[in-house]
């Protein structure tokens, strides 16, 4: 195994660093490594038929926005709640987003908000554990150990890759919550063959690349093709031998890890430089909106949950820096995105999630954190789990419109309050798969996939 460096990075406010090693498969294709990630594949067939060719971009802002700084804006309340920024008018009426937000107010036709989420934790890994998995119960900063799968790694497991040769469950530039690698991206008892393929690297870069999908040096696919040839007559009589599909199951893993290795359709999806200098500007020249471009090439070409890490938004001070920096790149990104899907004809089949762990609390604090007043910069937010926002456009959902409220100062829901798994629900009806089905955990217990909430039937 190969341990790589990610690189440095800031850090949290509970003292993680988002600096990371990962373990990777380092002896080629053919390890346990690249088949491994394709085994999700096998159950779909088995558990429930695939039934359609939907897919998810979740866009996750790793370290929690905040509602009052997006979304759901209230320039009625105090100076201390309402925040350093004005409303601006989109073109739905009566809907209003922030003025950091210029684009995104020319389409907010295509996109709907649910404004009265929570799930009541001011901890980002309760935070983060319950909106990738649905559960937060016995995680916290204490104790940050994941305890149930990923949602997308739930999903792909039940539909797989909507085309042969893609993986089904994709992390760009990897799967990373609140510091951990893979975190709460993570398969847990599903699996590590669950954990979603990562790509690595910075996509903005000239000479991005994706490991793991191209030939290693000095291997042609004639000397690949023949030892899987050789690899195949070691096991022959066994083949022969066995009874329960264990066999073909694995000769399906590799004969789609061989696919993506020696195939073009799985390189070209990963290849950005087929795209015009004008889409790639759409989408902003920056590691993020390059990411989502990538993102938007991979659920074209048959991958089904595909997530864009955007971490670095824990502003317990001075927030006007971080948001004026932050903000104007997620609107490009998401204009550029719901632009393109449309453009191509892609956007009813294409569901668009764009959230974090939390939100930060509405009334701003001193932005001294615990020194005087503005010691640290502008003031800034801390943690807030009991009202939040969630942006979901595409797939089916219907554009412009607003579900639920929070109260005069942005505390709480006041209308339609929503969990968690209210969100997973309408996006297993997206991929049109089972939120009753069950996967035995590490005990051999029989756990529901979705064990809360319903679909937001107001979005459809």
């Amino acid at each position: 195994m190969l341990r790589i460096d990610c690189g440095p990075s800031s850090r949290y406010c509970d003292g993680y660093s988002r600096r990371s090693f990962v373990q990777i498969g380092a002896a080629g294709a053919f390890s346990a490594g690249l088949p491994g990630f394709l085994a999700a594949r096998a159950s779909a067939t088995e558990q429930q038929p695939n039934r359609g060719d939907t897919s998810v971009i979740l866009l996750w802002l790793d370290g929690g926005p905040g509602h009052m700084d997006t979304y759901d804006m209230k320039p009625e309340a105090p100076s201390e709640y309402r925040g350093i920024w004005k409303p601006v008018s989109t073109n739905v009426p009566g809907m209003e987003v922030t003025e950091l937000f210029p684009l995104q107010a020319k389409i907010a036709d295509r996109f709907s908000v649910v404004r009265s989420l929570h799930h009541d934790s001011g901890d980002h890994f309760t935070g983060g554990h319950w909106m990738l998995t649905g559960r937060g119960e016995g995680v916290s900063g204490a104790n940050t150990k994941g305890k149930y799968p990923f949602i997308g790694s739930v999903a792909t497991k039940l539909t797989g890759a909507r085309s042969p040769g893609m993986p089904a469950n994709v992390a760009i530039p990897y799967g990373m919550s609140i510091g951990l690698r893979p975190g709460y991206f993570g398969g847990h008892y599903l699996g590590i063959h669950h954990n979603p393929f990562e790509t690595d690297g910075d996509p903005n870069a000239d000479n991005f690349q994706v490991r793991n999908i191209g030939l290693a040096q000095d291997l042609t696919v004639d000397r690949l093709n023949h030892r899987r040839t050789l690899l195949s007559s070691f096991d022959r009589m066994k083949r022969a031998a066995d009874t329960s599909g264990a066999f073909e199951s694995l000769d399906r893993f590799d004969r789609t890890a061989f696919e993506m290795v020696t195939g073009t359709k799985t390189r070209e999806a990963f290849d950005l430089t087929q795209e015009s200098q004008e889409i790639r500007e759409r989408y902003g020249r920056n590691s993020w909106g390059q990411s989502t471009l990538l993102a938007r090439r991979l659920v074209e070409a048959g991958a089904t949950f595909v997530t864009c890490h955007f971490g670095g938004w824990d502003h317990h001070w001075d927030l006007k820096t971080g948001m004026e920096n932050y903000l104007p790149k997620i609107d490009q990104l998401v204009y550029g995105l719901l632009t393109d899907l449309g453009d191509r004809g892609i956007l009813d089949r294409t569901l668009v999630v764009l959230c974090g762990e939390f939100s930060r609390t509405p009334r701003m604090n001193d932005g001294g954190n615990g020194g005087p007043p503005l010691s640290k910069g502008t003031p800034g937010r801390d943690h807030w789990g009991s009202a939040m926002s969630c942006f979901l456009a595409g797939g089916g959902v219907k554009g412009g419109r607003l579900i639920g409220s929070t109260d005069r100062l942005g505390e709480a829901p006041k209308e339609r309050p929503l969990r968690p798994g209210d969100i997973h629900h309408t996006i297993f009806r997206v991929l049109g798969i089972d939120p009753a089905a069950q996967f035995p955990d590490h005990s051999g217990r029989p756990i529901v996939a979705i064990d809360h909430g319903a679909v937001i039937e107001d979005l459809f």
